[in-house]
């Protein structure tokens, strides 16, 4: 008998994974030693282009854009103070990948139990897929303005976004980076461009990045929101939870010698220079899109503010807000130029969110699918609430069936808002430890902001709560205020539940560690 020849591996469909945080790239890419800066900020480049997608997907166009035909200038504070938390999350996240070599869903998964575990992982698969929800209407509306498919076979149509996926799988990661970082560019050349042919209040632009209580107030009510549902709508589209996941994992892909302190330090230092640069980047975009929604068109014009609305609108010349505008409208350059900016943002946000949804997967449940098949589950799913939006709104007029979708797409954004804490607590818990991130352990200031960002988002989140479930228009105004007080009180106990299953396990994480520095056993204890 030869036993020279061993049996290939058989691969399931689903496996049980508790190894790496994705296994297949985890540090894949090298990257230069002893180089100049430009070169090796080049090397590290890539993953914070992945990161930004998540900040500039269809979600934020709704967000941005109502929000400026809706309130003008008034929620660019709110884009610059949510870019800024996430920047400073992002750091986090990244930082706690490349230190403790282990992504979020990971950490968080080693200091709970597994009840909390579970209940976390369902939180954030519903993140994802309300994510999902804003890409399948983004794309499938871009496919209907510009090839005329009708509604109903676009949505399906971009189940098909599977088959780029396993391309994209086969050509390496760089590659993926690179392709990411293009459609980026596409993004932001398309809204320049138009907001350049604008000629934009830049003064009251400027004036509205001031913090002001009117971006929090609950009135005055425009077009079904307030401006603090406006700016909660922005917060969710902006800082999304499952970009921390998916940031603490690729952050890992870089080379690096664990055992080299100086390569661990040279390696959070690159990573946070790539993240804040592609950030400004999605910051610029926000702001651009916003700006869209006050100096594109005249004041109070759009009466649909979906994503059809606006593509008519970017065609109506009687629209537009000035005579440069309308000469090129004339030529359908605007309107074509808006819906490929759609269909590339649809297109990047397949590729992160198959990612993040492998990454929570892996690290919560320990189970593991092949990437198409993770897309293809998550895809099918998201599709369900589009499908029943159009066949209940099938016999209503065109406006009514757009408003409808855009008022799904505005809703799923204030969910990520609503699910942000339970991926921030974890990530500030678990930086701020000494024994998981010893010299990188949360400076003052870091600590300070990171702690007042999740106090400030979940105080205004369960604010405005009530005004939340009143403007899904499903129940009447007392049944709606039940319903959000008992969302309020589970979020509260989840929120302290998390808080004791950390203390507790950060507990047992010390212990472990003062019985290895005294080499001995905790059992021996």
């Amino acid at each position: 008998m030869d036993n020279t020849k061993r049996p290939k591996k058989q691969h399931h469909l689903i496996e049980y994974a508790n190894g790496k945080s994705l296994e297949e790239i985890n540090g894949t890419v090298k990257v230069p030693k002893g180089k100049g800066f430009w070169r090796t900020l080049f090397a590290y480049s890539g993953p914070g282009a992945l990161v930004a997608v998540g900040y500039m997907d269809p979600g934020n166009w709704s967000t941005s854009i109502t929000g400026g035909q809706s309130f003008q200038y008034t929620l660019m504070t709110a884009i610059l103070i949510s870019s800024l938390i996430a920047m400073l999350l992002q750091y986090m996240a990244a930082k706690l990948g490349i230190v403790s070599q282990m992504d979020l869903a990971q950490a968080t998964r080693a200091r709970t139990g597994k009840a909390l575990g579970i209940v976390l992982w369902i939180m954030t698969e519903l993140a994802i897929m309300a994510t999902d929800i804003a890409e399948v209407i983004g794309a499938a509306i871009a496919l209907n303005l510009l090839f005329h498919i009708p509604l109903v076979p676009a949505v399906f149509i971009t189940v098909l976004d599977v088959l780029v996926l396993l391309l994209l799988t086969k050509i390496g990661f760089r590659k993926i980076e690179a392709i990411v970082a293009c459609l980026i560019l596409v993004i932001l050349v398309v809204f320049a461009y138009e907001v350049a042919l604008s000629r934009p209040d830049w003064l009251g632009a400027a004036k509205g990045l001031i913090p002001s209580t009117k971006a929090i107030a609950k009135g005055p009510i425009v077009g079904g929101i307030s401006p603090l549902t406006g700016t909660l709508g922005i917060v969710g589209a902006t800082v999304m939870p499952h970009n921390l996941y998916l940031h603490s994992a690729i952050s890992q892909t870089r080379e690096i010698d664990h055992n080299d302190p100086e390569s661990v330090r040279q390696t959070v230092r690159f990573t946070t220079w790539d993240s804040n640069i592609q950030l400004s980047l999605a910051f610029v975009v926000n702001s651009l899109l916003l700006i869209v929604g006050v100096a594109v068109f005249k004041m109070g014009a759009i009466k649909d503010s979906s994503f059809f609305g606006l593509y008519e609108a970017l065609n109506n010349t009687s629209m537009l807000s000035n005579n440069l505008l309308i000469a090129v409208a004339k030529s359908g350059l605007l309107a074509t130029l808006f819906a490929v900016a759609l269909l590339a943002s649809g297109q990047n946000s397949t590729i992160t969110g198959t990612l993040t949804g492998q990454v929570i997967m892996e690290g919560f449940i320990h189970m593991k699918m092949p990437l198409w098949a993770r897309r293809l589950v998550t895809r099918v799913i998201s599709i369900i609430p589009v499908l029943i939006c159009v066949a209940m709104t099938g016999k209503e007029t065109a406006i009514q069936q757009h408003e409808a979708l855009n008022m799904l797409m505005e809703n799923s954004q204030v969910f990520l808002a609503i699910d942000l804490p339970f991926s921030m607590l974890p990530l500030i818990m678990m930086t701020d430890s000494k024994v998981e991130m010893g010299e990188f352990k949360n400076n003052k200031a870091v600590k300070f902001f990171g702690w007042v960002s999740i106090l400030l988002l979940t105080f205004l989140n369960l604010y405005n709560m009530p005004q939340t479930f009143e403007g899904f228009g499903l129940w009447k105004k007392g049944t709606a205020d039940v319903l959000a007080w008992i969302t309020i009180v589970a979020i509260i106990a989840l929120l302290l539940w998390t808080c004791y299953e950390f203390r507790t396990g950060e507990k047992r994480f010390r212990a472990q560690h003062i019985g290895h520095d005294k080499g001995e056993s905790v059992e021996a204890k």
